[in-house]
C-alpha cells in the first residue's frame, strides 16, 4: 500500500486523476466525504459523497481506516475495499491528508510506503489554491494556515516529491508503488 499525502492544493486529485488515466493496473481507494461535489467530480471517482449521519454511522461501525474533519466536512477512507485489494495482491493507493496519513501509520504497523506531495513554492501552492475559484477566501484562508503547518510534516514521511510537473510525479509514482509491491 501507499499513501499520497501533502497540503490541499498541491496536487494530489491531478495527480491521481493522471495516474488513474496512466496506469489501471493502480487500485485508488476512493474516499467518503461530507462536502459537497465540485463541479465536474462525479460520486464514487473522486469521492463517495454522504451526509454527516452516514459518515457518522460508518466511522461508529469502525467501517473507516482513518477519517478528518477540515474546513467543515469530514472525510475517511473506507477501510473493507482496502483490505480487499490488498489481500489479493493489488497495488493500492491512498491519496489523503496529513491527520490520515499518521492515522494509518499507526494503524498499518510500517506495512506501507507513505509519500508526501509537496509544492515547488509557496507562492504556487496560494496560487493554485485561489485559482481554483470554487471556495470561498475565508476557506481559501484556512486551507493556507493549515497547509503552512503541513508543510512541516514532509519529515514524517518515507518520500517527498515535489510537485513541479504532474507527468514526472506520476512516473515517480509508478515506480515507488512498483518497487514496494
Amino acid at each position: 500500500m501507499t499513501v499520497l499525502s501533502g497540503p490541499s492544493g498541491v496536487g494530489k486529485s491531478t495527480v491521481v486523476a493522471e495516474l488513474r488515466r496512466r496506469s489501471p493496473e493502480i487500485w485508488i481507494s476512493v474516499s467518503v466525504t461530507t462536502r459537497s461535489p465540485r463541479p465536474g467530480e462525479v460520486d464514487g471517482r473522486e469521492y463517495h459523497f454522504v451526509d454527516d449521519r452516514e459518515f457518522d454511522r460508518m466511522a461508529a461501525a469502525g467501517e473507516l481506516l482513518e477519517r478528518a474533519e477540515f474546513a467543515g466536512n469530514k472525510y475517511g477512507t473506507p477501510r473493507e475495499p482496502v483490505r480487499r485489494q490488498l489481500e489479493h495482491g493489488v497495488p493500492t493507493l491512498l491519496e489523503i491528508d496529513i491527520a490520515g496519513a499518521r492515522q494509518v501509520r499507526q494503524a498499518v504497523k510500517g506495512d506501507a510506503l507513505f509519500v508526501f506531495l509537496k509544492p515547488p513554492s509557496w507562492a504556487e501552492l496560494v496560487r493554485r489554491l485561489t485559482a481554483r475559484g470554487t471556495e470561498p477566501p475565508e476557506v481559501v484562508e484556512r486551507r493556507l494556515a493549515v497547509a503552512r503547518e503541513e508543510l512541516a510534516a514532509a519529515s514524517e514521511f518515507d518520500v517527498t516529491l515535489v510537485n513541479t510537473s504532474v507527468q514526472e510525479v506520476c512516473r515517480q509514482m509508478v515506480t515507488l508503488i512498483n518497487s514496494d509491491q
